[in-house]
């Protein structure tokens, strides 16, 4: 029997992010149909095992799981096939075949990728970074940044730049607007660490009318209206041809998708 909405209930003897990112990636290729993702983290006994299963049971959902201990994943395998719950090994089966090519057997050791480790903090000051330098606050951090992102309102710039963050990219972003002056720094930086965001008009207006309607506005505003959008883009692609800079358009772009062409860029 088909559903208009699947519960799928990501299992894990660490924080589960991994598997709720899949679930996140695949079902994304279902919208509009609704996927409701409930995460049971840290669980570490075959008693909080079976209290998952018969809730997925009980709702007829699916179960995901990333289970490193062997005792967990087995009983996982058992209880689920005697419940009739589908039950997805995300890694039991990477793991068996990375043991077979190494000759040895994994430390078994949930939450092995949380470790606070050198990159870890790098990532946490890349974020503090990000959030200091966000929509121009403070301008000196342009000429402290490895990435500068400038484009007119509701272009991602601040979800780019946490994206690149959690990658480690130190990322200031400027706002351009026909009514001020862009800050000097923004022409004496490399043009090679400035990154310019475009978009068209239809796709900046239909977002600029949401963000209206979220705050509770009219979307008549003139923040959202085809003529002013207009003068903002002439206005951005002439501080952009100024400052010699790449320009990525990212109308009908997801973030992630962005982030990974500012990367391929940096990387190299």
């Amino acid at each position: 029997m088909t559903q208009t909405s699947v519960t799928v209930f990501v299992v894990s003897d660490s924080a589960g992010d991994t598997g709720e990112l899949a679930v996140r990636a695949a079902a994304a290729q279902f919208h509009p149909l609704s996927v409701q993702i409930r995460r049971a983290a840290f669980i570490h006994s075959p008693e909080g095992i079976d209290a998952v299963l018969g809730a997925a049971d009980e709702e007829r959902g699916i179960v995901l799981y990333t289970l490193v201990i062997p005792e967990l994943r087995n009983h996982m395998v058992e209880q689920s096939s005697r419940r009739q719950v589908t039950a997805i090994d995300l890694l039991g089966s990477l793991i068996d075949r990375l043991e077979e090519r190494f000759g040895r057997e994994s430390r078994h050791e949930p939450g092995l990728n949380h470790v606070l480790d050198a990159d870890y903090f790098r990532k946490v000051e890349a974020v503090e970074f990000a959030v200091r330098y966000d929509d121009a606050r403070d301008v000196t951090g342009i000429h402290k940044a490895d990435i500068v992102l400038v484009g007119v309102s509701r272009t991602s710039k601040t979800p780019l730049s946490m994206v690149l963050a959690h990658k480690t990219f130190k990322v200031a972003n400027v706002p351009l607007v026909p009514e001020l002056v862009p800050p000097k720094e923004l022409f004496t930086v490399s043009p090679s660490k400035v990154i310019g965001l475009t978009i068209n008009t239809e796709a900046l207006n239909a977002i600029r009318k949401e963000r209206l309607k979220a705050l509770g506005l009219p979307d008549t505003a003139s923040y959202a209206t085809s003529e002013r959008i207009e003068r903002e883009l002439r206005h951005a692609h002439e501080v952009m041809d100024k400052i010699g800079c790449v320009v990525i358009d990212v109308s009908n772009k997801a973030v992630e998708e962005t982030a990974s062409l500012i990367m391929e860029r940096f990387e190299r």
